[in-house]
């Protein structure tokens, strides 16, 4: 009798573990893989705001609302995203000019040289400072900030310059150039939705371009000496006129006061002539006497008086006035 022996492998036999344990290894391990994926992906959702940011949260790449500071939470890609905007720090732009380190500047000829309203070439330097108004705007409307003030800046200054004579610009329109530029500059980035607020403009330096400014000096000292001269002038003139005008007021005192004395002399004249008259037509012969005395005696006192004697005087001379001689 032959004995048949039929063995079956070790792996099939009921205990041992075989590829039944394998495969249930490798199912548990897949789906502790996937979990994890899925924890990653559930995860990936939040996010940190910082103290001086503010996060936007898209949804299918619509914007929905804003989140302030703190750890915030949205549904992961594709679902949502946020945008993490900084809204505190006052932000700038240089125009004219660039900022190499502190108390150092290069000055650029292409963004600075400008054309004034009179012909004029005029260089001109200036600094707009500005903030974030509205995240949202600012986030999804624009790429750069930074590029659009700049552009939209100088842009409006050089219309304001161009509006303006060199002698205003370097003068007394600096203030007013400022103020119009920061309107119109604020006018145009909300006309574009940007977002931006402007918080100051200033005026760094405005001059000559250095390649003419000597020129320009000698033209502004010419007008200087001319403006003296203009002022003197004028103080002359109102120094002269008040004198003359005075002057003229006392020759024309003295012309009423003269005519006046006249006048009064000419009446009292007439009224001693009537008086004479009258006496006259009452005694002719008198009154013609007396008058001839009255003329010889006023001749006579104001004229040298010699008495002429016979050669039988003592005296020969006698003058009354003086001493005898």
């Amino acid at each position: 009798m032959v004995d048949v022996r039929i063995e079956e492998p070790e792996d099939n036999i009921p205990g041992s573990g075989g590829p039944r344990k394998s495969f249930l290894w490798s199912g548990l391990f897949v789906l502790l893989v996937i979990a994890a994926i899925v924890a990653v992906y559930f995860l990936s959702g939040f996010f940190l705001v910082g103290p001086d940011q503010v996060g936007l949260i898209k949804r299918f790449g619509k914007y929905t609302n804003t989140v302030g500071p703190g750890l915030g939470y949205h549904l992961p890609f594709p679902f949502e995203s946020v945008v993490v905007v900084d809204t505190s720090n006052l932000r700038k732009q240089e125009i004219g000019f660039r900022t190499i380190r502190t108390g150092t500047y290069q000055t650029l000829a292409n963004e600075s040289l400008m054309l004034t309203g009179d012909g004029n070439i005029v260089s001109v330097e200036m600094v707009i400072q500005y903030y974030v108004g509205d995240p949202a705007k600012l986030a999804f409307n624009i790429v750069d900030d930074g590029d659009i003030v700049k552009f939209t800046t100088e842009s409006v200054l050089r219309e304001e310059v161009a509006s303006s004579t060199i002698d205003s610009i370097l003068t007394t329109e600096r203030d007013t150039i400022s103020i119009r530029t920061a309107e119109k500059v604020q006018a145009e980035l909300e006309r574009l939705g940007t977002g931006i607020m402007v918080k100051n403009v200033f005026l760094q330096e405005v001059a000559p371009p250095k390649q003419v400014i000597t020129a320009f000096d000698d033209v502004n000292s010419a007008k200087q000496d001319k403006e003296k001269l203009i002022y003197e002038a004028e103080k002359y003139k109102n120094d002269l006129i008040p004198k003359a005008e005075g002057e003229a007021a006392q020759m024309t005192r003295d012309a009423e006061g003269y005519a006046q004395e006249r006048i009064l002399n000419a009446e009292g004249e007439a009224e001693r002539f009537l008086s004479i008259l009258e006496e006259y037509e009452k005694a002719p012969d008198v009154t013609r006497t007396r008058m001839y005395l009255e003329t010889l005696s006023k001749v006579l006192g104001e004229a040298s008086k010699t008495v002429v004697l016979d050669q039988s005087s003592v005296l020969k001379l006698l003058e009354l006035e003086g001493s005898v001689r």
